[in-house]
């Protein structure tokens, strides 16, 4: 399960401070009155940006892990927020999404990086639509779009301001501004929310 880390440092900065090693949970989210076997569980890898690690916990009896995400970091998704902010206010800006996908990762075909691209785009403003009818006295009267949030809150990068405005609100926000992973279909069982548990005790990566 991912959890908020407030955390006001850049990607770059993230793996440069190594700010994992300060990542604190001080209680199982799932039994606060403790008891449960709750425990840190290392850190895993993510491979963007390269050399990032994320904190984690587990909780015996909930047999569950809970990892610690950045708010420079977009959940689910490689890379940060930042870079999703780029291609999303690139396609707002663009005549149509084609020609917005022509800008972006020519080494794929491109279908895949229409595929990729509406990924993104899809999400980012299903949450701002969400964010809409949940904090209407900020944003009632915003498009569902980059641009009309960021002159709305006067800042130019909208997606880490929105993760801590909507901190509340992220279990109930599709990824990758949210923790709301994305729709399976025929019925597969949802596994995305819970990581692996991994050796026990697990191996202490720094």
């Amino acid at each position: 399960m991912q959890i908020r880390y407030e955390c006001s440092l850049t990607g770059e900065e993230y793996v440069n401070q190594k700010a994992w090693r300060n990542a604190s949970l001080a209680h199982c989210p799932l039994h606060p009155g403790g008891g449960c076997g709750y425990t840190r569980h290392g850190t895993y890898e993510r491979y963007f940006p390269p050399g990032t690690r994320i904190a984690r916990w587990y909780c015996r009896r909930g047999h569950c892990t809970f990892s610690l995400l950045p708010d420079c970091l977009s959940a689910r998704l490689p890379g940060t927020l930042d870079e999703v902010e780029a291609v999303v206010g690139s396609v707002e800006q663009a005549r149509s999404l084609e020609s917005a996908c022509m800008e972006l990762r020519l080494e794929v075909e491109l279908p895949g990086v229409l595929r990729w691209v509406r990924r993104r785009v899809q999400a980012i403003h299903a949450s701002l639509n969400t964010l809409k009818g949940l904090m209407p006295e900020r944003f009632a009267g915003c498009e569902p779009r980059l641009d009309a949030f960021a002159e709305q809150l006067g800042v130019d990068g909208v997606l880490p301001v929105l993760r801590q405005i909507a901190a509340p609100y992220l279990p109930s926000l599709p990824a990758p501004l949210g923790f709301i992973p994305r729709h399976l279909h025929g019925g597969e069982q949802d596994r995305s929310r819970q990581h692996p548990a991994g050796p026990d005790p697990p191996v202490l990566i720094t």
